[in-house]
């Protein structure tokens, strides 16, 4: 390969450095992981979980994946374990297997909120300081990126890379064909 007042090697060196730049993006991991998160991993791996505020179980329930909320017993372990931090009752959080699924009674808060929305009909309801439409569903594009796999993310950055080096080795020829007439 031929170098031209050295426009390929700089095309090269932007296009290495784009590439390392997307590369660490991608693989960048949160620094930490809101407790909610952890609340949420503890239990979909059977670890035992206990401590949090009621604020973080209610929050956990409002992120939980809808695969580990249809196929495991994580939503009523953290229910659980949510009504023990209130103070209403049931036992702390306890690793999934270690007690049967079974209904839990709603806090005082939810029984109101349940009577309203039944006398409200189809009106828009506050529940937990959030105004919830019958009926309407509300995607959440943060939570549907967080949980692609990290190996679509390795295929999208490969990718692009891929068209990286096209656009780059196009413009190299563009500048040698007008170099040579």
């Amino acid at each position: 390969m031929r170098s031209l007042e050295g426009v390929p090697v700089k095309l090269t060196k932007i296009a290495t450095t784009l590439l390392a730049t997307l590369v660490l993006l991608v693989c960048a991991s949160p620094a930490q992981a809101s407790e909610a998160q952890t609340i949420i991993e503890k239990c979909a791996h059977g670890e035992p979980f206990s401590g949090y505020s009621h604020k973080a179980y209610r929050e956990a329930l409002k992120q939980l994946p809808t695969e580990v909320s249809e196929y495991s017993p994580c939503p009523n372990l953290i229910r659980k374990a949510e009504l023990a931090a209130e103070g209403g009752g049931g036992g702390g959080g306890t690793a999934p297997g270690t007690s049967p699924t079974v209904a839990l009674p709603l806090s005082a808060n939810e029984q109101q909120a349940v009577q309203h929305a039944h006398h409200s009909g189809s009106a828009p309801v506050h529940v937990a300081g959030e105004e919830v439409s019958p009926g309407v569903v509300h995607a959440n594009i943060a939570s549907a990126i967080n949980t692609l796999p990290h190996s679509l993310f390795a295929v999208l950055a490969l990718m692009l890379a891929g068209v990286v080096a096209l656009v780059a080795r196009e413009v190299a020829k563009r500048v040698r064909a007008r170099h040579d007439s």
